[in-house]
């Protein structure tokens, strides 16, 4: 009897993770990948097996942004360690069947934004604990929904950022690079300085222009930086929950055993050309964690590109390739209808050229579609984003729906008692816009956010202050996010209006009268006998 009921127990524990595992649509793939790293004859998981199996190792990472600390590559080795440690059971011999699955949905499984950021730290401090450098955070329990105490450090935000990094570009890299990680990290200083800015106390006098970030002593308490991590990069979480997922999925379909990912010297040879324009590969990863959606995936695209798809692809203008100005960019703009990311760098303060006291900043706009030549504001929806030197991001208040303007000069001759500016711009009002860009791409306006009601309050530059900063536009881009369809379809207008063009340019004689309605007959009779008199036909 006893036998018998501890069965049912059994079968409906399985029953029940195999169920959450389903509503994930994992549970076939999870099925083959068990049966790729268990042992026939026992049945169970080994433990090595599942911790190389998430094994990560890097050789040598280079970042022109910052100097790598000498942890960072123990915190690596440790990664597949501590996500077996901390989320599958282990019984003697190995892992089974539920415990496996259980471990998945840990890790996987349907949660809240507040759990997937646990788990993604929890993993963040294990790794630390097992290289002998403990984080200076506390756990109160072994729950998801466990409350954290303690404070990080700036390089403490570094490091896991770079994690998710790596975890991200192996996700979706893992088969076209055959498990080789790339060794090149992005500078995400940026996000960085955001979290600093927005978590730790006393940084008002901070220099954020020129900032050593290994140098920062400041604690960045652990409530803040949860608050911040939901605000700013709510899908950062996502990258831990997308490795473990497809690191199985790779061993359920690889032929191979599984290895762990090395790097080579040059996996992706369009790496070092992405960071040579405004979207760099640390930005575009930045403005994809701010949102879930399709737009996100587009940005991966440029963020990780596999030989060079994606990127010049995904390039509709850029000012000092195409040309500055309001015609220049519109040329290359029109009939893009889908989602579009414009970025412009700007100086303020001396903006001279080699002038030290110059501050250069980035700011950007993401539209859910394309421009249009209007004299009103327009759009559905959008996002303002302080890129550099440090990242926010600024989403619709729903109180008002002034997301893009865009106004040529008109083609006719039509006398206006009141124009409307020419240029581009992004929330506020008419004339009290809080980003302007006037006609020839020279200068940029940027307002208070007291002046706009569309967007969310914040500063777009550091130190902005309420009076309107005018700034000197070094360079202007604009980034298509629409996909392959839409791309197609602007390049289909595009022909229909080259094929127009052409068409007006040709003279059909044939659509002209007979040679007696002419006027070079007119012109012929009259040299021939000025003072003939010729009568109208009435």
């Amino acid at each position: 009897m006893g036998a018998s009921s501890s069965t049912e127990q059994v079968s409906a524990a399985q029953r029940e993770v195999e169920t959450l595992a389903a509503s994930t649509g994992a549970l076939p793939m999870l099925q083959k990948a068990f049966s790729r790293l268990a042992d026939p004859q026992t049945n169970l998981v080994p433990i090595a097996s599942l911790q190389q199996c998430f094994c990560l190792n890097i050789e040598n990472p280079i970042c022109e942004g910052h100097p790598i600390p000498e942890c960072f590559l123990g915190l690596l080795d440790q990664l597949g360690p501590s996500i077996v440690d901390l989320f599958f059971v282990a019984e003697k011999g190995g892992i089974s069947w539920i415990e496996f699955v259980k471990g998945y949905v840990k890790c996987c499984g349907r949660m809240p934004a507040l759990s997937s950021l646990n788990t993604l730290l929890r993993v963040f401090a294990s790794t630390f604990n097992k290289v002998g450098v403990p984080l200076k955070v506390q756990f109160e329990c072994d729950d998801d929904d466990n409350k954290i105490n303690g404070s990080f450090l700036a390089t403490d935000v570094l490091m896991l950022l770079w994690m998710c990094w790596i975890m991200s570009w192996d996700s979706r890299t893992l088969k076209l690079s055959k498990g080789k990680a790339n060794r090149g990290l992005p500078d995400v200083n940026h996000l960085v300085l955001s979290a600093v800015v927005s978590c730790a106390e006393g940084v008002n006098d901070l220099n954020v222009w020129d900032c050593d970030i290994s140098g920062l002593e400041v604690q960045l308490p652990a409530g803040k930086f949860h608050m911040w991590v939901l605000t700013t990069v709510p899908s950062l979480a996502d990258c831990f929950t997308q490795f473990v997922h497809a690191r199985l999925q790779n061993s359920a379909t690889s032929e191979d055993k599984l290895e762990p990912s090395s790097s080579s010297v040059d996996d992706i040879p369009s790496t070092e050309r992405c960071d040579t324009y405004l979207l760099t590969r640390g930005r575009a990863w930045a403005i994809s964690l701010t949102m879930r959606s399709k737009i996100s995936e587009e940005i991966l695209r440029v963020c990780f590109p596999s030989n060079g798809d994606g990127v010049d692809d995904a390039l509709l203008y850029r000012s000092s390739l195409h040309g500055k100005g309001l015609n220049r960019f519109w040329s290359n703009i029109e009939g893009y209808h889908g989602p579009l990311l414009m970025l412009i760098s700007a100086s303020s303060g001396d903006a001279h050229e080699c002038n030290a006291n110059a501050r250069r900043w980035v700011i950007g706009t993401l539209t859910q579609q394309g421009f249009e030549n209007r004299d009103v504001f327009y759009g559905s929806s959008g996002n303002l984003y302080a890129i550099s030197p440090v990242f926010h991001v600024f989403t619709p208040s729903g109180k008002e729906k002034n997301f893009v303007y865009s106004h040529l000069h008109p083609t006719g001759r039509v006398y206006e008692p009141h124009p409307k500016p020419v240029g581009i711009a992004f929330g506020g009002t008419i004339g009290n816009e809080r980003i302007f860009i006037d006609e020839d791409f020279a200068r940029v306006t940027v307002r208070h956010h007291a002046v706009d009601k569309t967007y969310q309050p914040g500063p777009l530059i550091p130190n902005q202050g309420f009076l309107p900063v005018e700034a000197l536009v070094s360079e202007v881009e604009a980034w298509a996010l629409g996909g392959r369809a839409a791309k197609e379809m602007q390049t289909s207008y595009k022909k229909r209006e080259q094929l127009f063009t052409e068409q007006r340019r040709k003279v059909d004689l044939k659509t002209f009268a007979s040679w007696d309605d002419s006027p070079e007959k007119m012109m012929m009779d009259m040299v021939g006998d000025p003072n003939r008199v010729q009568r109208e036909d009435r």
